[in-house]
């Protein structure tokens, strides 16, 4: 008897957890992942990064690309993150 009560207890738990996971948020997907603690470049960059997978066309300031490894590095992980999420 003791059993039952932890399937149930253990179903009623996955139910809760799979609804959860279906909320949605009206936020843009780039300002979901905390950024706190990450340079105003990179943070642009990673905006800009996440905008491009989405698959609008590439939004990526070229020469700051070339130059600021900070947007450089927030650009890759925007895009990488973002395209996953797809």
């Amino acid at each position: 008897m003791k059993t039952r009560g932890w399937i149930r207890l253990g179903g009623a738990t996955l139910v809760a957890c799979l609804v959860a996971g279906c909320g949605s948020t009206s936020e843009p997907k780039a300002r979901v992942v905390n950024q706190g603690g990450y340079s105003d470049d990179f943070k642009q960059g990673y905006a800009e990064g996440c905008e491009s997978a989405s698959g609008r066309g590439q939004r990526r300031n070229e020469s700051r690309y070339k130059t600021e490894a900070d947007y450089m590095m927030g650009w890759n992980d925007g895009y990488s993150a973002c395209q996953r999420r797809r």
